[in-house]
C-alpha cells in the first residue's frame, strides 16, 4: 500500500498546529515570568504580550476555520523546551540582579522563534493563495517582531546593565 505523498498544504497544517500548541503554552508562561520579574517595565511587556497573545490564539483560529479544521495543536517540543528553560531561570536567579535580564533572554529567545515561524506560515499561505490567511499571520508577525523590538529596548536601556 503507498503511502499519500505529503504536500505543502500538510506541511502549513502542522506547523499551524505547532504554533497553535506553542502559544497556548507561552499563554500559562507569561503570568509566571510577569510575576518573577524584578522591573515594572518587563513585568508591564509581559503583561501586555500576554494580551496580544490572545489574540494571536484567535488568529490562529481563524486560520483552522478557513481551512474546514478543527484548531487543535500538536505539542510543540521547541517551545516547551524554552518555557521550561524560563522556568529555571525563575528557579536559579531569584533575588539576583541577573534574574530579569535572564528572563529576557528566555522571552526573546520564543519571541525569534515565533518570528521564523509566522514568517514561514506567512509565506506558504501565500504560495497556497489562502490571501486572507497570509494576512492574519502577517499581523501576527508583526507584533511578534515589535515585542522583540521592545524587549531589546529594555535589555539595552536597563535590565542588561542591571545584571552587570
Amino acid at each position: 500500500m503507498a503511502t499519500k505523498q505529503k504536500t505543502l498544504n500538510d506541511l502549513f497544517l502542522e506547523t499551524l498546529k505547532d504554533m497553535y500548541h506553542a502559544e497556548k503554552q507561552i499563554l500559562k508562561a507569561l503570568p509566571k515570568m510577569a510575576k518573577a520579574a524584578e522591573s515594572d517595565q518587563l513585568r508591564q511587556a509581559f503583561e501586555q504580550h500576554r494580551a496580544e497573545t490572545e489574540g494571536q490564539v484567535e488568529r490562529l483560529e481563524q486560520v483552522f476555520e478557513m481551512l474546514g479544521k478543527a484548531a487543535r495543536g500538536k505539542p510543540c517540543e521547541a517551545i516547551q523546551g524554552m518555557v521550561e528553560e524560563s522556568q529555571e531561570v525563575i528557579e536559579d536567579f531569584k533575588g539576583s540582579d541577573a534574574l530579569d535580564a535572564g528572563l529576557l533572554a528566555a522571552a526573546q529567545a520564543v519571541e525569534h522563534y515565533e518570528i521564523s515561524r509566522y514568517g514561514t506560515l506567512r509565506t506558504w499561505a501565500t504560495q497556497l493563495g489562502l490571501t486572507e490567511a497570509a494576512r492574519l499571520l502577517e499581523q501576527t508577525l508583526q507584533e511578534e517582531k515589535h515585542t522583540d523590538a521592545v524587549l531589546t529596548q529594555l535589555a539595552e536601556a536597563a535590565v542588561n546593565r542591571q545584571a552587570a
